[in-house]
């Protein structure tokens, strides 16, 4: 697994008619730019691919299609989540037998959750044999993965890495550290919410679970390799480069903000799944006139 959580992992859209239908054209052609680029991972139906508003059909059906569209020139780890511990063990085993490499898990719930009740669901889930990655996104789970906890889920058996929320820049060392010191090498520690991942990085994180890397992920896998090559200063610079992306993001969501950057560059012609809306037209034409500024298109 030491690859498996490993650079810039891509979370696209999963383009779908109102019905929840996966479009497979247009899944196709997005994930056809991110295997182009050569990015390291793809996350398949994150939270930016809207996995909680599909079918188990459909997104077993997603997942087919990008095994069959990655072939194998990227990882491919795939968002498992759901209210109940034997449907996230259903969609595991789909993952694993459509061609996954590993389980994107979140505690998704609506009765609020206690670690104890957390971790006999990931080791449910784990014990289903795909590489599980421990989802930490608090603005949607509500559920707060404490050090402790993270620790414990490390030592459990095909738990095999952290995807956790950024720190502001004087914070992102110390909660690092913290990070490493429960959960051991060869654990993976990988960040999300862009545009903070820069300095998550540089502190030693392995993975940069992008949003903008889903539509964009060039200029993502550039930062990613400076910090590799110990070039801290030019991947400072290309992600301030990208500071009005990051305003767009933090303002609106990745998952309006990219249905609307896939809708200005051809690549869909639909919108989110409801009652997600689209952005304002306004809001929609800043999001195209910021892509042209900085070249993403």
């Amino acid at each position: 697994m030491t690859d498996l959580l490993r650079g810039l992992i891509a979370f696209p859209i999963t383009p779908a008619d109102p019905a929840g239908r996966i479009d497979e054209r247009a899944l196709r052609a997005i994930l056809q730019r991110l295997v182009t680029a050569e990015v390291d991972g793809i996350g398949l139906l994150g939270s930016t691919g809207t996995y909680a508003y599909l079918s188990r059909a459909e997104r077993r059906r997603a997942v087919e299609v990008a095994a069959d569209e990655v072939a194998g020139r990227a990882k491919l780890l795939v968002g498992i989540g759901a209210l109940r511990t034997d449907e996230a063990v259903a969609l595991a085993a789909d993952a694993r037998d459509a061609g996954a490499d590993g389980g994107l898990l979140a505690p998704v719930s609506y009765t609020p959750l206690l670690d104890d009740e957390v971790f006999a669901h990931f080791e449910a889930v784990a014990a289903g044999g795909l590489p599980v990655c421990i989802y930490d996104n608090p603005g949607t789970t509500h559920f707060t993965f404490r050090p402790e906890l993270v620790g414990r889920l490390s030592r459990l058996p095909g738990v095999v890495g952290l995807k956790t929320a950024g720190a502001a820049p004087d914070e992102v060392a110390a909660r690092h550290a913290t990070w490493r010191e429960v959960a051991p090498a060869p654990f993976s520690i990988g960040y999300a919410a862009d545009w903070t991942v820069t300095e998550g990085l540089i502190a030693g994180g392995e993975a940069w679970y992008s949003v903008m890397g889903g539509l964009f992920p060039v200029p993502c896998i550039a930062i990613v390799r400076a910090v590799s090559a110990g070039d801290v200063t030019e991947a400072r610079r290309s992600n301030a480069e990208m500071e009005p992306l990051w305003t767009l993001l933090r303002r609106h969501t990745g998952v309006r903000v990219m249905y609307a950057a896939a809708r200005h560059l051809g690549l869909v012609d639909m919108d989110p799944p409801r009652p997600i809306l689209p952005l304002t037209p306004p809001a929609a034409a800043e999001v195209a006139a910021v892509i042209e500024r900085l070249g993403l298109s």
